[in-house]
């Protein structure tokens, strides 16, 4: 019996045959799913322009000296052939080791940390009290829904310039303070407050998110757990802790992820906030397009340069974190 069993597996290994190479299984895999190979296309296309050209491009600038005056350029009828040259790490050495690194960039790495740090305990720590709120059963729960989620609804550039107007010298927070004989802060031009002032934005623009996904969370949390855990005389805050926040394990690792990377490369704030002229307020971003498009010369290749750490950076973190997430839900 065994030895039939041992033929017979040996026979129908042997009749599987060579194996076949990788042009052929894309070749039948084609022929068995063309019609998803053909709704893809038009996507990968759009972002092999839009995404992958331009970071290539971008990563071959970072090792050349390239910037507004050697780059190919038409004046007029006049075409200006490029003239910069191959200098290899040396843009990454400066950035990071050179004379002037502190300013130009471990300066604002820090802050960009800290700001990102800040807002996202923000986002978290508010959206997860008004989510909290909200899951109540209340009178008007669909209208306060509406009016908290409104900030995140208006376009960007909308809830920024009415801040800036509100922050003005003479707009509607500096009157009020005034009125109540307090100090009245210059928002938009001492540098302590340029900071607090973008933190202060940022947060009424992300807190809408991180609320509506945490109340998605709560939401999704079996009730019966609440109720055992009543029985067995667990505090309210024994609930929160022991049911509510391993509930929202799964929804707080994303969101809290994706604040960090939309934070950390939050652009249109700080530029819309300052116009450019809050230097010391600047994170990565958008001193890097400060350098790029904001000054004569215009360094394009020292831009791409702090777009490609940008990218290095934000891969190291969430390769980190993805493992810690995974590292704890294996001790849980």
């Amino acid at each position: 019996m065994t030895v039939a069993v041992e033929s017979a597996a040996t026979k129908s290994r042997g009749d599987r045959g060579p194996r076949t190479g990788p042009l052929q299984r894309l070749k039948r895999s084609y022929q068995r799913h063309w019609y998803a190979y053909a709704m893809i296309t038009p996507v990968v296309v759009v972002l092999g322009v839009l995404v992958l050209y331009p970071l290539v491009r971008g990563f071959y600038l970072t090792f050349t000296d390239a910037d507004s005056l050697n780059s190919a350029r038409t004046i007029g009828v006049n075409h200006i052939d490029a003239t910069y040259k191959f200098i290899g790490l040396d843009n990454y050495a400066d950035i990071l080791w050179g004379p002037t690194s502190y300013d130009r960039f471990w300066s604002h790495f820090i802050w960009t940390v800290v700001w990102t740090a800040l807002c996202v305990t923000f986002h978290y720590v508010i959206g997860l009290g008004l989510a909290l709120l909200l899951n109540q059963k209340m009178r008007g729960r669909t209208v306060y829904r509406m009016l908290l989620i409104l900030p995140w609804a208006v376009p960007t550039f909308v809830t920024v310039f009415s801040w800036r107007f509100m922050l003005a010298d003479s707009g509607i927070i500096n009157s009020v303070l005034g009125s109540l004989h307090l100090p009245q802060p210059q928002w938009l031009e001492d540098t302590f407050f340029q900071r607090f002032a973008a933190i202060m934005v940022n947060t009424w623009c992300g807190v809408p998110f991180m609320m509506v996904s945490l109340l998605g969370g709560l939401q999704s949390i079996d009730a019966s757990l609440y109720e055992a855990a009543e029985m067995d005389g667990a505090s309210p805050w024994q609930r929160f802790r022991y049911v509510t926040l391993p509930g929202l394990r799964a929804v707080s690792s994303t969101v809290v992820l994706l604040g960090v990377i939309w934070t950390f490369n939050q652009f249109a704030i700080i530029f819309l906030l300052f116009g450019g002229t809050a230097p010391d307020a600047d994170i990565l971003v958008t001193w890097a397009y400060q350098l790029g498009f904001g000054q004569q010369p215009r360094e394009y290749a020292e831009s791409a340069a702090y777009g490609v750490l940008l990218l290095s950076i934000l891969i190291v973190f969430t390769s980190v974190y993805r493992r810690w997430l995974a590292r704890n839900e294996q001790l849980v």
